[in-house]
């Protein structure tokens, strides 16, 4: 369930807020693997916001990009299971901060957070720093090119973290597998034929040693 201090909660029922998306994206650099960083938001200019950081639970103060640089998110779902959640996110395909994050950082499975803070309109300031309401990483980035007179744009294609809850280990229970991880473990060594072995008790044994 998702909590809001008590001036956003007594700034919404009045109607005197204005919303505004916030979007970070932790890529990395192809030639090195270093971690990179980046936000946009949803309206014009630049602006440093606070917000929570999801890893340490603490306010964090970062720089967002604006001026059409978000162009849309797309329908969150605020759920309380461990479903897995996709959101698409527009970006546009002619802002130069976009083509440069877009086309010049490894964005295979970069982590994206986003966030949507209420602002004040008259002091044009968030009011208090919000929880994100999405936390995952991209699945897919196409780019669409248009022709002439077409739309084209930059969709990052999210899913939840919980996706990793899905997938399946292809590894197996054997001695094998188990000396990948360390060579002198040997505790495996007879799981491959310890279901055939015969043990008598209080008998002599009816099967050849």
């Amino acid at each position: 369930m998702k909590t809001y201090s008590i001036d956003t909660i007594d700034a919404l029922n009045a109607r005197t807020l204005v919303a505004r998306d916030f979007l970070w994206i932790k890529a990395r650099t192809f030639d090195t693997g270093l971690p990179f960083q980046y936000g946009f938001w949803s309206d014009v200019g630049d602006v440093t916001a606070t917000i929570v950081d999801p890893d340490t639970g603490l306010p964090d103060s970062r720089d967002f990009e604006g001026a059409g640089t978000l162009v849309e998110i797309g329908d969150i779902s605020l759920v309380s299971n461990l479903s897995v959640q996709s959101v698409d996110i527009r970006l546009s395909q002619i802002d130069e901060a976009v083509a440069s994050v877009v086309r010049g950082y490894d964005l295979r499975q970069a982590v994206v957070e986003v966030y949507r803070l209420m602002f004040d309109p008259d002091t044009r300031l968030p009011l208090a720093p919000e929880l994100p309401r999405f936390v995952g990483f991209i699945d897919g980035a196409p780019i669409v090119t248009p022709a002439e007179g077409g739309e084209g744009g930059i969709t990052l294609r999210c899913v939840s973290h919980t996706q990793e809850l899905t997938r399946s280990n292809p590894d197996t229970r054997s001695h094998d597998s188990q000396i990948l991880r360390s060579a002198t473990d040997d505790f495996l060594v007879d799981a491959t034929v310890v279901g055939d072995w015969e043990t008598f008790w209080g008998q002599a044994s009816e099967k050849a040693s």
